[in-house]
């Protein structure tokens, strides 16, 4: 069982999303975008001592929002969450955080508080909202070229099932590149007088780059009810970054922070594999609904309402 949670700053244009484990999860994570903004990640290597962990947060406010974690750590703290360093609790919060400091008021980052805020909203998955809201409250995508014709994005979720085995997906999307659904057609992106998606080869391919170093990144958080180990974790997060390929273009690129964090409640024995297809199909489609379901803001064109279930 998991709770995700999120606290979101409208005025300021960010925002935090808060994925909790009451009774702590196997992680891994799996980092392939140039310009990464992360706290705890190191932890998650299979060489590493810690196995399990309380929460995982994605924030906004690019590195300045990984203070939410202090926050999140409190919550966990106060619920006897944490390991147990014969000292005190320390609760394991992995985080990755997100460029959204180009819109709305960009002194506005989350902290502590809004982490605090962010746990204490939590709700199962299928009750939590999608569009502009937490880690998604920012978010843009299609910053590759006129950052005015950009889209407004934000955070969505997906859960693949095949008999008892659950395999959810929560993304918040801030992509450089453009959204595509499962033809392939770019739904979201850079926006053309006509309303159309500009293809971002046509616009990259022979022009120099845009300005974009480190101001964009998709986050997102892989559960699922399988038992796996951290190994098998970081395995998962590395084959469903397959579902960022297969909804964005391009992606994993020098100007995104791309992270994929896997974790494993460990139910029930299930093969790895099936659910690395099973992560990749949520993880797209998690994409999907979060450029779908984000409503125009700080004067970026949404296709969905400001927030929607």
């Amino acid at each position: 069982m998991f709770l995700v949670g999120h606290a979101s700053d409208i005025e300021g244009g960010t925002g935090v999303s808060v994925l909790l484990f009451p009774e702590g999860a196997v992680m891994g994570c799996d980092v392939r975008g140039g310009a990464p903004g992360t706290r705890e990640t190191d932890l998650l290597d299979p060489s590493c001592f810690m196995e399990r962990g309380n929460a995982i947060v994605l924030t906004g406010g690019s590195a300045f929002g990984l203070a939410s974690v202090d926050g999140v750590m409190k919550f966990c703290e106060r619920r006897g969450w944490g390991f147990d360093s014969g000292h005190g609790l320390v609760p394991i919060v992995p985080a990755a955080c997100l460029f959204d400091l180009a819109v709305g008021d960009s002194q506005r980052r989350p902290g502590a508080q809004m982490g605090l805020e962010a746990c204490e909203n939590a709700l199962p998955l299928e009750e939590s909202p999608m569009g502009n809201v937490g880690a998604g409250t920012g978010a843009s995508i299609g910053k590759y070229g006129d950052p005015g014709r950009a889209m407004k994005s934000g955070l969505g979720w997906h859960t693949a099932e095949a008999a008892e085995l659950r395999v959810s997906a929560v993304v918040a999307v801030n992509a450089f590149g453009a959204a595509r659904d499962g033809n392939g057609c770019f739904i979201a992106g850079q926006r053309a007088p006509d309303g159309s998606v500009i293809s971002p080869a046509e616009a990259l391919l022979g022009k120099e780059m845009p300005g974009a170093w480190g101001k964009n990144t998709t986050l997102g958080a892989v559960v699922t009810n399988a038992f796996l180990t951290k190994a098998q974790c970081r395995r998962v997060a590395m084959e469903a970054q397959d579902g960022y390929a297969d909804a964005l273009w391009p992606v994993h690129t020098n100007y995104d922070g791309d992270t994929l964090f896997c974790a494993s409640t460990g139910e029930l024995e299930f093969d790895p594999f099936k659910v690395a297809i099973m992560a990749r199909i949520s993880v797209a489609e998690a994409i999907r609904s979060a450029v779908r379901l984000a409503g125009t803001a700080y004067g970026l064109f949404g296709l969905g309402s400001a927030t929607a279930r």
